[in-house]
């Protein structure tokens, strides 16, 4: 009834509010609004001009996507950036984030450069640059080169410092001078846990009874050993960064993480200290090193020996070593507390954390696979309100850093006609939520520079394979081609970019899709006094002066 009630309020009001609630000049100068992909999911020519293996490369092969399939062609972006960068050019991002393939620059981890692909990043970035898109480039999105997983286990072990700091190296004096943003790796705190401790992601190492199907690995200690020296190597990067090209290329360093909210399911005292001890193991394992030089109080108690300490050295050189930090958000989940799960002889990160994890309060309780796959199962209700409440949390507890939305989108499953594939009313609707929602932070103090939609394109998604599409742009799969075609988020985020107003009937029409997905929630967070205020925001002086004294009379 509250829904129905809220959204006939909402269409009555259509007419008055043709144009979007907000708009792009309601952000604050020099906002950035962009979209993107990465290497392995959009690049294919996997093996064409020098590239080798990635450590994907080998876990798709293997079968081990839910559809099983492999990222060898995809979108086949390694071709068709030309055409990629003049589809952004007309949709009108500011930037484009991607990364680079570190098998397809340095094939074997370290030694010598591949011409063809320092060729390929070259012309990737002038095109952008040309078309007046600024690259924001991530260093390793999951691909670590096979040929260090092989001689001596990758992020296990702490020779990856050395050798991604000398990987590094190379982008920024190739790169630098043109691009301005970059990016250490992309979310360690969810590839640990599904790498290392459920073999869920690449590389799948894991161990009984905590993950399946994986022949080598210790999933009570990996996922602890392999964010410890990712953040070595982060730091290790951004010291070179700071230390040797950023006076000169005048650019900025961060790291992206996943960001998930995290709900209680009851009121209990139980439920709500589990809910800040899950942010603590989700979000502060890596904030907290990269803001205050060590691993959150409680994974000290909880995890013991087995979370790697830093020295006084390392955690120098770890505090502050970030310009900005990349906050990636799709989903919340609800928190029970389940302190049986300390009683555990043998725990891996998922016990440690103590926690049963549901997607809202009526649905039953997800298995660590679930929380691994970050992507939404549908139908996912929007909940912008946790989008709002996880910046809130990063500005109060990390002392407001530079944040970017460097990943947020929508996906759709199973998608069986062309008119599904296109007219994705939800997807334009859930973005149009979550830009308003990164607004009302902004206003209340969050220091969040730009957003990012996952994803430019239709692409391999990590775990789904080909099951999932984020994309403003469909890709067609069956095309010899690869397709693109624009969506109607497309359409709706391109006319947000240039201030131009979405025709009517495409607004009836997502108002009316809408509602079979919302989360009563919203209901309550976005009530009548929310929605005058957006009419108050993007009408004549008069009218929203009208409208404010409405609203004072019925507070």
């Amino acid at each position: 009834m509250k829904q129905a009630c809220f959204f006939s309020f909402y269409l009555l009001l259509a007419s008055l509010t043709l144009a979007l609630a907000i708009t792009r000049e309601d952000f604050p100068p020099g906002f950035i609004f962009g979209a993107g992909t990465s290497a392995y999911q959009a690049e294919g020519a996997v093996a064409e001009d020098g590239r080798k293996p990635s450590i994907w490369d080998t876990y798709a092969h293997a079968g081990k996507n839910m559809d099983k399939s492999t990222a060898d062609t995809t979108a086949d972006q390694y071709h068709k950036y030309k055409e990629d960068v003049k589809l952004m050019h007309e949709m009108g991002l500011d930037a484009y984030r991607f990364s680079i393939s570190w098998s397809r620059l340095i094939p074997d981890g370290r030694g010598p450069v591949n011409p063809k692909g320092l060729q390929y990043y070259n012309n990737f970035i002038n095109e952008l640059l040309i078309h007046g898109i600024e690259p924001h480039v991530t260093l390793q999105h999951f691909d670590l080169p096979q040929a260090l997983e092989d001689e001596y286990g990758g992020h296990v072990s702490r020779r990856i410092v050395e050798d991604f700091t000398a990987y590094a190296d190379v982008c920024f004096r190739e790169f630098g001078d043109r691009v301005k943003y970059w990016g250490t790796f992309n979310e360690p705190n969810i590839e640990a846990v599904g790498g290392f401790d459920v073999g869920l992601l690449a590389p799948g190492r894991c161990s009984y009874p905590f993950g399946i199907s994986c022949s080598e690995g210790d999933s009570t200690t990996e996922p602890y050993i392999a964010v410890h020296n990712i953040l070595l190597a982060h730091a290790s990067a951004v010291s070179l960064y700071k230390q040797k090209y950023q006076v000169s290329q005048r650019g900025y360093i961060g790291l992206d993480v996943l960001g998930f909210w995290f709900e209680p399911y009851t009121d209990s005292k139980e439920d709500i200290a589990a809910t800040k001890r899950l942010l603590d193991f989700h979000i502060g394992w890596l904030m907290d090193p990269l803001v205050f030089g060590s691993y959150p109080a409680v994974m000290k108690e909880i995890a013991g020996s087995r979370l790697p300490s830093f020295t006084a050295e390392e955690s120098k050189m770890l505090r502050g070593s970030f310009d900005y930090i990349g906050l990636n958000h799709y989903n919340v989940f609800y928190v029970k507390a389940y302190p049986q799960a300390l009683d555990s002889k043998r725990r891996d990160y998922v016990r440690d954390t103590s926690v049963k994890l549901l997607f809202d309060q009526d649905s039953k309780e997800l298995s660590s696979k679930d929380f691994v796959k970050k992507q939404q199962l549908p139908p996912v209700a929007a909940k912008p309100w946790a989008f709002q409440k996880i910046l809130e949390h990063v500005k109060l507890r990390y002392e407001n850093p530079s944040i970017i939305i460097h990943e947020n989108g929508y996906a759709e499953f199973d998608i069986n006609s062309t008119t599904q594939n296109q007219n994705d009313t939800y997807r334009a609707y859930y973005i149009e939520q979550y830009i308003e929602a990164l607004l009302l932070a902004i206003r209340n103090g969050s220091n969040t520079k730009g957003y990012f939609v996952w994803s430019f394109l239709d692409c391999f998604e990590l775990a789904y394979g080909y099951t999932a599409r984020y994309g403003l742009y469909g890709v067609d799969f069956n095309s010899e081609d690869r397709t693109r075609f624009p969506r109607l988020s497309a359409h709706w985020y391109s006319q947000f970019l240039k201030n131009t107003t979405m025709q009517t009937s495409n607004q009836i029409d997502i108002q009316r899709n809408e509602t079979k997905y919302l989360d009563p929630k919203i209901c309550r967070q976005y009530k009548r006094k929310r929605l005058l205020k957006q009419i108050f925001m993007n009408t004549s002086t008069f009218l929203s002066a009208l409208v404010f004294h409405v609203v004072r009379a019925v507070m």
